[in-house]
């Protein structure tokens, strides 16, 4: 089975990011950024609001519509009920990111094995998975970038220029630009040329410079155009947006210059392997592709140092730089793969036996995790548990008897298949542990509709309780803090909780009375990990 891996590597790319994602991505609870996106999402096709986006019937300009479009025909086709349907267009963007690097990898290298091992490297990166529920947009932008530096890349290569690559390259990057603004082009792409310039050099550059200078200005014309109509139509909210989300580069959430240092925890499995990979003295001399082993080092620390230079600074931010560091990491895996059976120093044997055993015993210990966390009722559950039993058992005893056997290509392909049926097993059981304060609002909305009564919120209701409540609930608060009395006699209202000013102020012309409470937290309000703005009281207000 895992040499049938190689020999289809695009497909058995494809393959592994389906079976890890297409299953139980559906349990995931929608996240804040989700929410954002699937509301607009859902406003494009309700109110066809494809270009002017909005946000519970707001101006939503803060990011450009692309991956919400991208969403909104998914939706379309499989509907709007289905959670799977709207993740799909960032479930394909992670295929597309591992085979692209794979592509990549393979211009760069001309090694299939090598490259094959830099994309499943990619697709099982902690945060690559992780940011499509975290911040969506992310995946689109860097995905769509990875495919323009692979038709990029070629276009440096070649000795005479083609417009061809250039143009293809060109449009990706606008379609990067339109998906998270100049996100990508700074954190991919311009650490990409520089770290193309000082390990190949830009070799007659100027017979490339009028193909190279038209792939620029169509990623501006493609990237920009969404701008330039927002900031025609509707001059006062783009400025507005625009001028505010400027200064949070410099104002909001700012870390120190050393914050993203420890950058390749961010891999997950592969944390010590990219640790390693990054001790340019060690690896230098146990590469076969020096020069490519150079590029993606810079790539990667280049990349590094420019984020770092952003005041503000995020974990997700980080997303990007796991590309060229999972091509830096495969250099370190091939070197294992090519010599391990012949390593002597105990120096090169710990960090391996280490990393891929303790991945093998947490696999081990898996089972015995569930039951005990989950508090698991074996007969209810008997079958479930009995599959993720030896799923596990399997995973963790193959890589041990690969690693006995120094067999590491068998303990690569392992972890990485062993990581991909986390998703399948264990996810299912995160649903054991919803609080029994859970209480979703999905069906106020149905059973308001009988009432004929519309639901405002008062303050602040979040997104992600805006998205499963089905439609816009408007702030009865404008944004000079004054309260706009709605027209209908009676409706209903979300709130957090009412200031005593604004409860003196309804109570003059209202009766209020509170009829449920609805909470998205899946924890007790006793954990710390509890999130106060996903709880709103749900109150029925009557004109006196």
């Amino acid at each position: 089975m895992l040499k049938k891996l190689q020999r289809r590597p695009i497909i058995s790319i494809i393959i592994i990011v389906l079976i890890m994602l297409c299953f139980n991505i559906d349990l995931l609870s929608v996240s804040i950024m989700e929410a954002r996106n699937f509301i607009t999402a859902r406003e494009i096709i309700n109110d066809g609001n494809w270009l002017l986006t909005t946000m519970n019937g707001e101006a939503r300009y803060q990011k450009p519509p692309l991956p919400t479009w991208l969403t909104a025909i998914s939706v379309l086709i499989f509907g709007a009920k289905s959670l799977f349907a709207l993740r799909l267009p960032a479930i394909i963007f992670v295929g597309l990111i591992g085979v692209f690097t794979f592509l990549l990898s393979n211009k760069l290298l001309y090694n299939k094995q090598h490259s094959f091992i830099n994309a499943l490297i990619v697709i099982s990166s902690f945060y690559v998975i992780g940011i499509i529920i975290e911040a969506p947009w992310d995946i689109f932008t860097h995905g769509f970038m990875i495919i323009a530096l692979y038709y990029l890349f070629q276009f440096f290569q070649l000795e005479k220029p083609s417009y061809r690559f250039a143009i293809i390259a060109g449009i990706f990057i606008g379609f990067s630009i339109l998906s998270k603004g100049p996100i990508s082009f700074y954190a991919l792409l311009l650490p990409f040329l520089i770290a193309y310039g000082f390990s190949f050099h830009y070799h007659k550059f100027k017979s490339k410079l009028v193909p190279f200078s038209i792939s620029i200005i169509l990623a501006l014309i493609i990237g920009g155009w969404w701008y330039l109509y927002v900031r025609l139509n509707d001059p006062t909210t783009f400025t507005a947006i625009a001028e505010r989300e400027t200064s949070n580069w410099s104002n909001y959430n700012v870390k120190p210059f050393y914050y993203y240092w420890s950058f390749f925890t961010q891999s997950g499995l592969w944390t010590i392997p990219a640790f390693i990979s990054l001790l340019y003295p060690y690896l230098k001399s146990r590469v076969r592709h020096l020069k490519a082993y150079r590029f993606s080092l810079l790539w990667t620390l280049i990349t590094l140092v420019l984020l770092s230079i952003i005041p503000e600074k995020k974990s997700r931010y980080l997303m990007p730089i796991l590309i060229p560091l999972a091509i830096n990491i495969g250099f370190y895996i091939d070197y294992l793969v090519r010599h391990f059976k012949t390593l002597k120093d105990k120096r090169e044997l710990i960090p391996v036996y280490f990393n891929f055993g303790l991945i093998a015993l947490i696999a081990l210990a898996i089972p015995i995790l569930i039951y005990v966390f989950f508090n698991l009722d074996i007969k209810e559950y008997w079958f479930r548990f009995s599959v993720t039993t030896i799923a596990c058992m399997a995973f963790g005893i193959g890589i041990l008897i690969n690693l006995k056997k120094k067999q590491i290509l068998n303990v690569f392909f392992l972890t990485v298949l062993f990581f991909a049926s986390l998703f399948i097993t264990v996810i299912p059981f995160s649903k054991l542990v919803i609080s029994p304060n859970y209480k979703p609002i999905s069906d106020l909305k149905v059973q308001n509709s009988h009432q004929n009564l519309r639901v405002y919120g008062l303050n602040y209701v979040s997104p992600e309780m805006i998205w499963q409540f089905g439609d816009k609930i408007p702030p009865l608060k404008q944004k000079d803090g004054v309260i706009e009395l709605p027209k209908e006699p009676s409706f209903g209202m979300l709130a957090k909780s009412i200031k005593p000013k604004d409860e003196a102020f309804l109570k003059k012309h209202y009766h209020i009375k509170q009829h449920a409470t609805f909470d998205l937290n899946t924890v007790s309000p006793e954990s710390n990990r509890y999130n106060g703005r996903l709880m709103n009281r749900y109150y029925i207000l009557t004109k006196k």
